[in-house]
């Protein structure tokens, strides 16, 4: 008798499946910088000087082409390997929140207020007349790096978690953790753009503080994009998501603990994420709910009669319900008095609260609104949803999404 065989999925299995994870924005990014350093590395192009991000090129000779062109080269096979392996997980992320046009559109954006806050430091360094820092005109940087910076404060500030780990050696809160990751990398690394990184920790800041606000477009915009003849050919590839929330595998990162430890951009992190060749995901319980209502469930409270005894229920129960049920206009005030279990039923697409929730409930936190209104949802609509998600920032943002499906 042939003994039972356990084998394991090979390399090339576990690696199809990981990048078939990875959402179309994110993965384009990484062939696209992955090309160009090839490209580079195997015709020995070393000329950096002629796109990297230089402040005193730029001002002299107006090449602005220069901001993004620096974001896509790298130097070195570490500096790219360790730069795409960080863009994967925070990249992914983001595109399932906001959609492939939109994060491609707030790149380009991160990307220019980088330069130009770059640019504005540079200049004040270097020609202040106290003490000119000269230096800081003729650095040249290149690397998708100050983007990554940005990535990670937009993340934190979406996830809700209040401490991050550091490497896996020590946790910080999340406010610092950007800035403890400025000063390591600085203090680790050589030739490290500390103002790039800095610019980058900056304009991530501003976008999580509504002060792009007037930059973003609304939701019309990014529909009439996705709606043009010439995106079909990419609307049709699995792994894009549209900007109303879409989402191929079903999953939007959902964090139901707000007091959670998240690893961030760690190395430990990166290196079980490549050896494993699958997305590292949060264990949930998604798998028992059904695929038509995303996020979690809600239990619906039931009223209860305190003398009633414990397993038995009311003897009119079906009698009522056929009656409420002919009866539209006092459906809304017919009450259950049962003792069964409360049944757990998945709200979707709803931003309404029963009265006597809404009566007690407190005003959601200032900082929650702001943080959705940047994101360019309207702000009635995220009051409404952050109170059907009692509070739960990124419950509410699942709820806006499907209202705009």
């Amino acid at each position: 008798m042939r003994p039972n065989i356990v084998t394991e999925a090979g390399v090339q299995t576990r690696f199809n499946q990981w990048w078939n994870a990875i959402p179309f924005l994110t993965s384009s990014v990484v062939v696209v910088c992955g090309i160009i350093y090839l490209i580079c590395l195997l015709t020995g192009y070393d000329s950096f000087y002629e796109v990297c991000f230089l402040p005193s090129a730029i001002i002299s000779r107006f090449q602005v082409y220069r901001f993004y062109t620096a974001i896509i080269f790298h130097g070195s096979l570490l500096h790219v390997l360790f730069n795409m392996m960080a863009l994967v997980p925070m990249g992914s992320e983001l595109e399932r929140i906001m959609g492939s046009v939109r994060l491609l559109y707030l790149t380009f954006l991160l990307a220019t207020t980088n330069a130009i806050l770059h640019l504005l430091i540079a200049s004040l360094a270097g020609y202040n007349p106290f003490y000119q820092y000269d230096h800081l005109m003729n650095e040249c940087a290149i690397g998708f790096s100050g983007i990554l910076f940005s990535m990670i404060v937009i993340e934190t500030s979406l996830s809700g978690v209040t401490s991050r780990s550091v490497f896996g050696l020590f946790n910080v809160p999340a406010k610092l953790y950007p800035w403890i990751l400025l000063v390591v990398f600085q203090l680790l690394m050589t030739n490290v753009s500390l103002l790039g990184h800095l610019c980058g920790i900056l304009s991530g800041f501003s976008y999580s503080y509504g002060l792009f606000n007037f930059l973003m477009p609304g939701s019309s915009f990014f529909t009439t994009i996705e709606s043009a003849s010439w995106m079909s050919s990419f609307i049709r590839r699995p792994k894009f998501i549209m900007c109303t929330g879409g989402n191929p595998s079903n999953y939007i990162p959902t964090y139901s603990v707000q007091n959670t430890t998240s690893s961030g951009f760690s190395t430990g992190n990166a290196w079980r994420s490549l050896s494993s060749w699958l997305p590292q995901r949060e264990a949930s319980n998604q798998s028992s709910e059904d695929s038509r209502f995303p996020g979690r469930g809600r239990t619906l409270s039931t009223a209860r009669d305190p003398t009633a005894p414990t397993g038995e229920t009311d003897p009119n129960l079906h009698a009522r319900l056929l009656e409420d049920s002919s009866s539209p206009d006092r459906l809304s005030d017919a009450t259950i008095t049962t003792t069964a279990e409360p049944r757990q039923v998945p709200i979707a697409n709803t931003a309404v609260l029963p009265q006597s929730q809404a009566q007690g409930r407190v005003a959601a936190p200032e900082e929650q609104i702001q943080k959705l209104v940047a994101m360019g949802f309207d702000r009635t609509q995220v009051e409404v949803a952050l109170a059907a998600a009692d509070d739960d920032l990124t419950v509410a943002v699942e709820i806006l999404m499907s209202q705009q499906a």
